[in-house]
């Protein structure tokens, strides 16, 4: 019984030894992605169209306040007041476009790296599995230190199995 226990305290210590650890740059994978590209060209052409949307918005605000600027002078004061709150709400308007179009740009942005994250994360899990690694970490992610001597880099296999080069 005795020889039983220390073989299996002697076995323990050496299948802590035998675990498998890996690591990747997911930095380096989802830049190849074709999925990454097409998110950021539907990001940027979304940012386009907003961008417009507000020039547009404040060209009208800067046409408007100059007529106003002419005929300040002559108009009546309930007039005056009338379009003095007109620029006012559209000048409100304008900021309100920019905080929703800021937050709809990072929603999206949002919503598409998950997306690609997700896919990626699908074939970490099954490199894992079928590696039987313990471990499976992203040197992107700031970790502090990594061994590369007893640690295996799967970007390469991570690449393959997401069809990259």
């Amino acid at each position: 019984m005795k020889k039983v226990i220390l073989m299996a305290l002697l076995l323990v210590p050496m299948s802590i030894f035998a675990q498998k650890f890996g690591h990747f740059d997911s930095s380096a994978i989802i830049q190849l992605m074709p999925e990454y590209t097409t998110a950021q060209t539907e990001i940027q052409q979304l940012q386009a169209q907003y961008e417009n949307d507000l020039k547009r918005m404040q060209d009208e605000l800067k046409k408007k306040s100059e007529e106003y600027e002419k005929e300040k002078a002559n108009l009546l004061d309930n007039v005056r007041q009338r379009r003095e709150t007109e620029l006012q709400d559209l000048y409100n308007r304008i900021q309100q476009s920019y905080q929703d179009n800021q937050k709809s740009l990072q929603e999206t942005s949002q919503q598409k790296m998950q997306a690609i994250s997700d896919k990626m994360l699908g074939v970490i899990k099954q490199i894992g599995t079928e590696g039987g690694y313990v471990y499976i970490m992203d040197v992107s992610a700031g970790i502090p230190y990594i061994s590369t001597t007893l640690s295996t880099d799967v970007t390469a296999d991570i690449k393959q199995k997401l069809g990259l080069k």
